[in-house]
């Protein structure tokens, strides 16, 4: 069911810091910040060879972002992304498992423009994890 590692994502409580702490410092190929109102968050993602570093900011007052930053206020590991043929049949098997499925449980488009879930980190040795259609 899993295919790649699509991206690794990192809370952080001041994106254009981040970003220019990679470009600046690492060298890395960093991409224009996207705000993503439907998950309230602004991202920017860091181009590996392999796959990608995404730094989340809260973006509004609702963002789940703010609430792991209160708790973290430095930042840190927030997610990780797996990529999957079919996010439907995913979800239908990982349901069926007994897995949980975060929110309504039907697919948002993400920050590529693909669907994506979240499953509860409960059920996932505490991590939130992120699948997300290829």
């Amino acid at each position: 069911m899993l295919g790649r590692l699509n991206h690794v994502a990192i809370a952080v409580p001041d994106l254009a810091k981040a970003a220019a702490l990679y470009r600046d410092t690492l060298g890395a190929r960093v991409s224009a910040p996207q705000a993503l109102p439907e998950h309230g968050v602004t991202v920017v993602f860091v181009e590996l060879g392999n796959t990608k570093v995404e730094f989340l900011e809260p973006l509004g007052e609702g963002s789940p972002i703010a609430a792991f930053l209160a708790r973290n206020p430095d930042g840190g590991m927030h997610h990780i992304c797996y990529e999957v043929d079919d996010i439907v049949a995913a979800r239908d098997r990982l349901k069926a498992g007994g897995a949980r499925v975060l929110g309504d449980g039907e697919p948002k488009t993400g920050a590529h423009g693909k669907p994506v879930l979240f499953l509860h980190p409960k059920d996932f040795t505490g991590t939130l994890v992120e699948l997300e259609q290829v």
